[in-house]
């Protein structure tokens, strides 16, 4: 397809460690297809209905090469709820501006804005394609095999769960580590690659697609402290107890739902007082889907193609669909992109898989580790004396 009139990216949702990358696939592509302009909305969907736009083609390669590279969204993002009446507005901004490529890039909710864009253009009679560059560290997006942003933060997770359980063997207690998910647990499921010996941390992982009484929470956590005089939890941000509800935590708003903001801090005060010992909290927060250092390549690399995809889509008359990662058969892992349709992956929530979901807190995922660390990477062991079997003795609760 000859390739008319401009170009527009978009970001939506919390950024990533990636989601730049991504941009810099998309510029690339652009510039390569001949596009005379590629507009980066600035603050995303609200950087649409305001015109608030930069001129990204005239930004040299070299300064690209550093933007892949950096955590974050170099347009900024947004999280606005788009009215209906605001679509009509944005069909003014396309037109006003040649904008025949849009290319959103962003997790469910971005997603649904896609798909409703795309139908708002496909029911005028502007001609524009409307492409999805999927994107979140909660894994979560349906069709696709995972979400570029995922592996990165999984990545992370693994890490700083297993760098405090090596705080925790040296000086023990019981720690609540809070994991960011909302309400998948993918990541939580992740810090399972810090666990190589039987009392390496994390002693106990909760996915929020099961609810936890916060009973069974006390006694599984009793018992791994009677067992080794120290318990590391990993417990995502989303966890609920067998009410539906967050354990008392404080709630905020968010886009989709309402969200713990204290969970681990919470729990670590209830198991306190419950159990009559010591338990404090952990939240990296922000950090485990900002920390380039963690970085995986793997994860930058196909959040790349996938801006690359999205323009060859576009190019090609593709609308209303979004990109996806294609995992192939066989020993070695190997990636490609694909589509779906948009409709298939707005306000869809693809939670944790019942097959891999562990009967207990302690078990094992072996199925799930081969499928993950491909993305993350192997999560080195510390080394310790005796084989990394270690034991702390009979213990006893203070009354």
């Amino acid at each position: 397809m000859k390739v008319r009139g401009n170009a527009l990216v978009a970001h939506g949702g919390g950024p990533t460690t990636v989601l730049n990358s991504s941009l810099a696939g998309i510029v690339e592509e652009c510039r390569s297809a001949g596009i005379e302009k590629l507009f980066g909305a600035l603050g995303g969907a609200t950087g649409i209905l305001e015109e608030t736009f930069a001129d990204l083609l005239a930004e040299p390669e070299s300064f690209w090469e550093q933007v892949a590279l950096s955590p974050g969204s170099l347009l900024g993002s947004s999280r606005a709820k788009i009215a209906e009446q605001d679509f009509e507005t944005m069909l003014d901004v396309l037109r006003r501006h040649d904008i025949r490529y849009i290319f959103l890039n962003g997790g469910n909710g971005t997603m649904e804005l896609s798909l409703r864009l795309s139908q708002a253009i496909a029911n005028s009679s502007y001609e524009a394609f409307v492409v999805g560059v999927p994107k979140t560290i909660d894994n979560d997006l349906a069709i696709t095999d995972h979400s570029p942003g995922y592996a990165s933060a999984a990545r992370f997770f693994a890490y700083a769960v297993r760098d405090i359980g090596a705080d925790n063997r040296a000086l023990p207690g019981i720690t609540v580590i809070e994991i960011l998910g909302r309400n998948a647990g993918w990541l939580a499921a992740a810090t399972i690659q810090a666990r190589r010996h039987p009392d390496d941390a994390p002693h106990l992982i909760y996915m929020p697609e099961r609810p936890l009484p916060f009973e069974r929470l006390a006694e599984d956590v009793e018992r791994c402290y009677l067992r080794l005089g120290r318990a590391v939890i990993a417990v995502c941000e989303g966890q609920l107890d067998a009410k539906g509800e967050p354990f008392g935590a404080d709630t905020r708003v968010s886009s989709r739902a309402p969200l713990a903001l204290n969970l681990a801090h919470v729990l670590s005060q209830r198991l306190s007082k419950t159990l009559k010992v010591s338990a404090r909290s952990e939240k990296p927060g922000l950090l485990g889907r900002s920390c380039s250092a963690l970085v995986s390549e793997v994860d930058r690399a196909e959040a790349f193609e996938c801006g690359r995809a999205a323009v060859r889509a576009g190019l090609a008359g593709i609308a209303g669909k979004m990109i996806t990662l294609e995992r192939k058969p066989g020993p070695a892992y190997k990636c490609t992109t694909g589509l779906a349709e948009l409709a298939d992956v707005a306000a869809q929530e693809r939670l944790f898989p019942r097959a891999w979901l562990p009967e207990e807190p302690t078990d094992d995922m072996p199925a799930f580790r081969a499928w993950l660390e491909p993305l993350t990477g192997p999560i080195p062991p510390l080394p310790l004396l005796g084989g990394g079997i270690s034991s702390s003795g009979c213990l006893t609760l203070r009354d």
